[in-house]
Order: structure tokens, then sequence, then C-alpha cells
């Protein structure tokens, strides 16, 4: 599993008008190849009356799996310049389909890579960018009487509470670093007098709007 990557929410979608044409963009997280060809397919459906439904992914934590495809526009002016923006984004596991209704002026081979690469530019601003970073889950259980002290100090700090569940001792859930556990083991052991009983649960990614 990765440190932390950056990908994007959902769905989300945006348009541009462009030389009279409009150029919708389609964007999805999609963790599998499968994931993204039903995506493109769902936009194809939906778009079918559309002049073109020109698409882009990349899957995988190394960007093992890399398509583009131009739907019927002259070959590397759609596909290519969608997959591009990908890259340099960094995303990972990400799908983006770009429709576009034909408005009657031809853009020409370098006018069709700025406008893909524009929409699906404008798309991504328009959706956010996520950074999901990989976290262990902590627990602290601690006495009622320590929780405004460790409830205050948590907020001020680097780390971040999840939720407080309300048991017969209190228990507050934090998401941790991988590298700063122990740090915050013995932060929270001097902070409680040793009084805090501290757990790991889980090792999950942590999402984060940039």
């Amino acid at each position: 599993m990765l440190p932390s990557y950056f990908t994007v929410p959902n769905y989300g979608e945006s348009e541009l008008i462009i030389q009279k044409s409009r150029f919708i963009a389609h964007i999805a997280r999609t963790e599998t190849e499968e994931a993204a060809q039903a995506f493109i397919g769902e936009i194809k459906k939906k778009h079918k009356d559309a002049t073109h439904n020109c698409s882009a992914y990349l899957i995988g934590e190394q960007d093992q799996i890399q398509k583009a495809n131009d739907d019927g526009e002259p070959s590397g002016t759609a596909g290519v310049p969608i997959l591009e923006v990908l890259k340099k984004r960094n995303l990972k596991d990400t799908t983006v389909v770009v429709t576009r209704y034909f408005g009657g002026i031809k853009l020409g081979a370098g006018g069709l890579i700025r406008a893909y690469g524009k929409s699906t530019s404008e798309g991504l601003n328009s959706v956010g960018i996520i950074e999901r970073t990989l976290m262990n889950l902590l627990s602290i259980s601690i006495d009622y009487t320590l929780l405004g002290k460790l409830e205050n100090e948590l907020r001020s700090s680097i780390y971040q509470i999840k939720d407080i569940e309300y048991v017969e001792n209190v228990k507050v859930h934090v998401f941790v670093v991988l590298n700063q556990v122990d740090t915050f083991k013995a932060w929270i052991t001097d902070l409680t007098n040793g009084q805090g009983t501290i757990k790991e649960e889980d090792t999950l990614y942590l999402e984060t709007y940039i």
C-alpha cells in the first residue's frame, strides 16, 4: 500500500464551450479496469447522441494500466491529452470521459489537443483533488475526568480525531501517520500520566481535499 497518493472524489463533471462545441468532462475514481470501462460505458450510453466520447484512465499503485481512446477524433488529439493531464497531476485510479457535441467549427489537431487537455484540467479543478494518506487508527481509553484535557491537546496538535466513543471509559479514536505511532504513544502516556490505554486498531486511508 502506498504511503500516500492523489486521486479524485467518486464523481464530478464540468462543461466548457470552445468554438461553439460543448466539452463535458466526466470524472470518476475507478480502482479497477473493469470499473473504468463500466464508467466509460455509462457515459457513452448517457451521451449516445454526442459527436465523441473520448476517454483515458490510470489504474494501479504504479499506474500499471493506462489507456486512452480518441473515439473518432484524429489519432492522438483527444485520449492522449486527457491521459497526459492525469499524469501531470500525479493522479491514480482515475477515469475521465470528455464528451464533445460538435458546434460546427473545426479546431484542427492542435486545437483539439488544447481543448481536450483544458476540459480535463478544468474538470479536475471543479471536482477537486483528494490526497489519501495511509494512517494507523489508534484508540485511547481514559477516565472521563481526563477527556477535556486530552481532547483540547489533540485538537491543537497535528493529530486528527476520528470520533469519540462514550462507553464505560471514554474512547478517543485518532488518526496517526505510520511513522509517528511511537512518538504519539509516548506523548499520550505523558499527557495522561500513564492512565490511558492505547491500542492500535486498524490501518486505513484518510482522505483530505488539497
